[in-house]
């Protein structure tokens, strides 16, 4: 029997930088690093998960990275807080129908055309990046995010091509077969486009301290689960049309 009058338990302190709970935290791992390419990271705010998201922690790894939490930003520029002079020198992760395997794309980042098909010159097209846009939350978050910010219209489109699943693996179920976390299609695209695999190699070994953190305390802290999402009703994109 349950005893009315026992205290509620204390909560659980958070980390002000990643803002996961303090048993999850690794922010004492991560030591920045400088990056030629600058990394704008759009994160809805409905996104939850604090202990299995990877947006802050992503933020935390370079000296040039700006996390926005919003709907919609006039335009990369607000979204930055600095000037742009040209947003077709970042690229946006695209959300659209194109998958790399449809279009046979052998690579692990692909500009794509406005008509969602690989695009010609594409050494020039990545080479010639500024910086990149990622989009954090659920897929059907980050579409939201995607209509909402016409001004992603005149960045580059890229998508990924990796070359194996999610390391979330049973703990988050993916959409989609190239559905990757925030923090590994970041060590996907920087890594590539900067030509330093160590990006990947430190974004993607600090993805796996957090989820191995996430598995040692799961068990003695049932609390720190992700709470069950609300069914969402997925719309799809076809060739740019909503349905």
């Amino acid at each position: 029997m349950s005893n009315p009058t026992a205290a509620a338990p204390e909560p659980i302190p958070e980390c002000p930088h990643c803002q996961k709970p303090m048993p999850l935290c690794i922010c004492d791992s991560v030591t920045p690093v400088k990056n030629r390419l600058g990394l704008l990271i759009l994160q809805h705010p409905q996104e939850q998960d604090r202990a299995l998201g990877t947006a802050r922690l992503l933020a935390k790894h370079f000296e040039d990275a700006t996390l926005r939490v919003g709907l919609s930003w006039p335009s990369l520029s607000k979204a930055l807080g600095q000037p742009i002079e040209n947003a077709s020198y970042w690229a946006v992760l695209y959300l659209g129908s194109a998958h790399a395997a449809d279009l046979e794309a052998e690579a692990e980042i692909v500009a794509l055309n406005r008509k969602g098909e690989i695009a010609e010159n594409q050494r020039a097209l990545l080479g010639k990046l500024e910086g990149v846009v990622l989009l954090d939350g659920t897929w059907s978050q980050a579409k939201a995010l995607w209509w909402r910010n016409p001004w992603m219209l005149k960045c580059q489109r890229v998508i990924l091509n990796p070359k194996s699943p999610s390391r979330y693996g049973r703990l988050r179920k993916e959409p989609r077969k190239d559905g990757l976390s925030t923090i590994e299609a970041a060590a996907t695209i920087l890594a590539s486009l900067e030509k330093r695999p160590d990006f990947a190699e430190t974004l993607n070994a600090s993805f796996e301290r957090m989820l191995t953190r996430y598995r040692e305390v799961q068990a003695e802290m049932p609390e720190l689960a992700p709470k069950p999402a609300v069914k969402d009703r997925r719309r799809s994109v076809r060739r740019g049309k909503r349905a």
